[in-house]
């Protein structure tokens, strides 16, 4: 049987597709810019049919129907990335959350640690060859379709042909539902001044034939927009987004300087607007490859002069980092940030940044304080930080003892917390 022929006997509805998940179900979903949405919503259709189904998977961006109330006992979410859809239910206690570094979870379905009955993700359609690209979602999705006893994909026409490591073949699916829907899109709010501000610190540590690895939001639009001149930077990075396409299009990124896939932007996960789908569809300038690949830290450190530049909740005085949540309230996941922190910091000449406001609630509270909240947890620890930039000032910690550190980040905290956060260094016996 040619592809064609084996893609057209495979061709089933949302509803007849999700039939194939049992009750007991390991299953893994694509997040993200990537969520098949009509097969999500065609398995929460099925709520009183199935029990104790386990949905593994990513940030969720949007609704998601299955992690609602009244779900209980039929899906519970095993989620490698906390995000608006699946927030409220880890929170509740209705949905689990795995801390792990972004690179590393691959590993948990090829292992079997967590082992997959069903995979479900989206695609472009097939090329004249019969594979079809996981578009704008690479990351843990090559891995879970590998091992996954059955796949099942949403054929997307509005899903970009990202190229790269990316593919997957007519002949590994069980089921193919050809649904076209848009893409959600991530669409940043304006940089404020502080922003802008603590981008310009940043700037400050990126010299030209850099390779860097950004976000999305205020602080890496704002680098990038300020970027200027014959810079040749290079990018490798897990997400790329709108303000790094602007770059690319200004010619501020070449990858001629790279020393890892020279002339490529290499990422693992794309979040953005139509304008930016569009832009990676069939861009031979752009590589999208497996997260265990892309964020492992010796990749990254392959790259001379690599500077990470990730944020933080808060930094206390001893440079530990609280990324992934408010106190006990988990809020979003490891991520990358502890993946590109330790590439960089290996990598020859590399930079290691952390950026973040000095204050939250319009100024109300620091964010550098003498302690983490009580039930916190430290994503980045004191060992692996370098430099801590906020919108007044840097601060370099790396090979800085304790009472260094504390007076190095009290002056790049905000001026009206600065003798507070003293006197608390002396009370914690940091300063004399």
């Amino acid at each position: 049987m040619n592809w064609l022929d084996d893609y057209k006997s495979k061709l089933k509805s949302p509803a007849e597709a999700v039939r194939l998940v049992a009750s007991g179900d390991r299953v893994y979903y694509a997040g993200n810019a990537a969520i098949p949405q009509a097969l999500v919503r065609a398995l929460a259709e099925r709520r009183d049919e199935l029990n104790d189904v386990q949905l593994n998977h990513v940030l969720l961006i949007g609704e998601d129907p299955l992690s609602a109330p009244g779900m209980e006992g039929h899906f519970r979410h095993n989620s490698l990335f906390v995000g608006p859809a699946d927030r409220k239910a880890v929170n509740d206690g209705r949905a689990d959350y795995v801390p792990i570094f972004l690179h590393q979870i691959p590993r948990l379905f090829q292992e079997g640690i967590v082992p997959l009955d069903v995979a479900m993700v989206q695609t472009s359609p097939p090329d004249e060859h019969g594979f079809m690209s996981l578009g704008v979602e690479t990351l843990a999705s090559v891995a879970a379709c590998q091992v996954a006893k059955t796949v099942i994909v949403q054929v997307n026409e509005r899903m970009p042909r990202v190229l790269g490591d990316t593919f997957l073949h007519v002949n590994r699916v069980d089921a193919v539902v050809e649904v076209t829907e848009p893409l959600p899109n991530l669409v940043p709010k304006p940089a404020t001044d502080v922003e802008k501000a603590i981008a310009q610190g940043v700037l400050r540590l990126i010299t030209p034939g850099s390779t860097v690895q950004m976000g999305i939001g205020g602080i890496p639009d704002s680098v990038y927009e300020a970027m200027d001149g014959d810079l040749e930077l290079g990018i490798h990075t897990e997400m790329i987004s709108d303000g790094s396409m602007r770059a690319i299009q200004r010619g501020i990124v070449t990858g001629t300087r790279k020393n890892l896939h020279p002339g490529k932007v290499v990422i693992t996960f794309a979040l953005g607007s139509d304008e930016l789908y569009d832009f990676l569809d069939n861009n031979p300038f752009i590589e999208a490859h497996p997260v265990s690949y892309v964020n492992d830290p010796e990749v990254v450190a392959k790259n001379d002069n690599m500077v990470a530049v990730n944020s933080a909740i808060e930094v206390d005085l001893t440079g530990q980092i609280c990324s992934d949540s408010i106190g006990p309230y988990i809020y979003s996941g490891f991520g990358g940030q502890v993946d590109f922190i330790r590439g960089a910091a290996h990598s020859k000449g590399g930079r290691p940044i952390i950026a973040l406001p000095s204050t939250a609630k319009s100024g109300k509270m620091s964010r550098i304080v003498p302690f983490l909240k009580q039930g916190a947890g430290v994503v980045t620890s004191r060992a692996d930080v370098h430099y801590v930039v906020t919108e007044h000032g840097a601060a370099n910690l790396f090979g800085k003892n304790l009472r260094e550190r504390a007076e190095a980040l009290i002056g790049i905290a905000d001026p009206r917390f600065q003798e507070e956060l003293a006197r608390a260094a002396k009370e914690r016996k940091l300063l004399p």
